[in-house]
Formats: structure tokens, sequence, C-alpha cells
């Protein structure tokens, strides 16, 4: 991401992004190391489940702060 020359309009919701970012990455890459000791087909499932959730949730932070610049 680039730096900006001038303050977010909404500097708190900025950082709630930001931290909503950086902690569903690391969320990401932890279940995906999960995945493959998943002992079933059925919890590989739900892990992919729950990726599949943070990557829309991620996406859509990303979506606004791209947005606010």
């Amino acid at each position: 991401m680039t730096e900006r020359l001038l303050p977010a309009e909404d500097p708190v919701l900025e950082n709630v992004l930001r931290w909503t970012v950086d902690r569903d990455a690391k969320d990401v890459r932890r279940l995906l190391e999960w995945l493959p000791e998943a002992r079933s087909s059925r919890e590989r499932k739900a892990l992919l489940h729950r990726v599949r959730g943070l990557l829309h949730e991620l996406e859509a932070a990303l979506d606004e702060l791209d947005n606010m610049h």
C-alpha cells in the first residue's frame, strides 16, 4: 500500500481496516498450515469454509482501504 500525504477522513476506521487485514491474513495462513493435518474430509471442508470467509472479509477490508485513498 502507498503512503498518503493527507490524513484519512476517518482514521479510526482506517486503523480498524488495517488491523483486520493483518489479523485475517495471519489467520488464513494458520488455517492453511493446519489443512494437511486435518483428520477427515469434514475437517478439511470446515477449514476451507473458514478460509473462504476470511478471504471475503479480507477482500472487503482491502476494498474499503482503497476507497479511502
